[in-house]
């Protein structure tokens, strides 16, 4: 976001919703969640965009712009929200909460921020669109039928929308500023020749085409999400870069071949402060998957890695890299498979490579990382066959070593 701000550029959400968070700390030690905002708001200089391929809860978009500004972060002109990007309603979250419910012994482990109903909204064709506010109308009509729908499924569904329609009638006067035709900004900031950093919510691995599915989100955290979700095409990407923890997380349920279990599962967790940003769930941690970080190379063709919280594994004696599945006697390295069943039955294939037991939250230089943590990056980096450029050592700005 920095570096795209400088040159008074633009930092552009593309997927996903208020089910995800990145927790960023400024140069005095501030911590900010962030949600539906990118996270360029936290410079003065970038214009930060909603995309369409974003869901997004009104209500919730202003409560986020309301705690910046008490924090001083000013949002007036900086923002721009697609015309195109489809509205999540309580209605929505309600049918997550339901649904989930449902589930009871199988659960996805959802966020029931009504992420996964507004996407199903948006493929039934009877979701509202940002547009639709300009329509009130239109919208009511839209909205009615969008309730009626649900409650066929969900009858109990409490919903009052006579107060919805109140309140959204005040939340279109109040978005104006905002919304604009953000594919036609997109491709003039790029014809300009401004810096477009364009930020991906959830990961890879949850995506709904390439991840663990069923236990995934509902849209694309993957490079095709760009090209949907802002409208952006391929020949217009430069840097394609993969941020990975020097180890792995999870939030909710689903199959995790690497998991650490017990106390030093509960270790990791506690020095990482691994909390979802959006939930305070904790998270699930396990050792890096080079299997899965191989994956995800391919879907995405990344350029860089960005290898981030390699200060967490410092007080480890050794560390576990997963390297291979063994799965029905064959032995995969690259292949990852698409079945729930095998995943959960996947012996994994570890390689120990030797730990650093000291501090390197104050390192800066590649040359000053112990040679014990230089060999552990280098290792990555050799397995996953992208260079790693950077590595996060703890979470201020500046806790960030270029690899040389």
């Amino acid at each position: 976001a920095a570096a795209a701000a400088a040159a008074g550029g633009v930092v552009a959400a593309l997927q996903g919703g208020a089910n995800a968070g990145h927790t960023i700390y400024d140069e005095n030690g501030t911590k900010y969640a962030l949600h539906l905002l990118p996270s360029g708001v936290l410079n003065k200089n970038a214009m930060n965009v909603i995309g369409n391929g974003v869901v997004v809860h009104v209500p919730g978009l202003f409560e986020e712009i309301a705690e910046m500004q008490e924090k001083g972060v000013q949002i007036d002109g900086r923002l721009l929200l697609s015309d195109r990007a489809h509205l999540l309603f309580d209605l929505h979250k309600e049918v997550d909460g339901m649904r989930e419910a449902e589930l009871a012994g199988n659960k996805i482990g959802t966020t029931k921020r009504g992420i996964g109903p507004a996407y199903a909204s948006k493929a039934t064709r009877n979701g509202l669109r940002v547009a639709d506010l300009a329509h009130p109308e239109n919208f009511k009509v839209k909205l009615a039928a969008l309730v009626n729908d649900a409650q066929k499924r969900f009858p109990d569904i409490p919903y009052d929308m006579d107060a919805e329609l109140a309140a959204y009638e005040k939340y279109a006067e109040r978005l104006r500023p905002f919304i604009t035709d953000t594919v036609d900004y997109l491709h003039d900031a790029h014809e300009q020749g401004k810096r477009i950093l364009i930020e991906g919510a959830n990961a890879t691995m949850l995506d709904v085409d390439h991840g663990t599915y069923p236990f995934v989100t509902s849209s694309n955290p993957s490079i095709g999400g760009i090209v949907t979700g802002l409208g952006m095409a391929p020949t217009k990407f430069e840097a394609i870069i993969g941020v990975a923890k020097a180890y792995t997380t999870r939030v909710g349920a689903g199959p995790y071949p690497t998991e650490i279990h017990g106390d030093l599962g509960e270790k990791v967790r506690e020095v990482g402060r691994e909390y979802g940003t959006t939930t305070g769930r904790p998270r699930r941690v396990g050792w890096l998957d080079v299997v899965a970080l191989r994956y995800v190379c391919k879907i995405n063709g990344f350029t860089h890695l960005n290898l981030t919280k390699l200060d967490v594994l410092s007080d480890l004696p050794e560390i576990q890299v997963g390297v291979g599945y063994k799965v029905k006697g064959k032995t995969l390295s690259s292949s990852m498979p698409a079945s729930i069943e095998d995943l959960e039955s996947a012996e994994v294939v570890y390689e120990t490579l030797p730990g650093w037991k000291q501090d390197i939250s104050g390192v800066r230089q590649w040359a000053d990382l112990p040679k014990a943590a230089q060999e552990y990056v280098q290792r990555v980096e050799d397995l996953v066959g992208v260079p790693v450029k950077w590595i996060g050592v703890g979470p201020g700005r500046d806790a960030i070593v270029i690899k040389s």
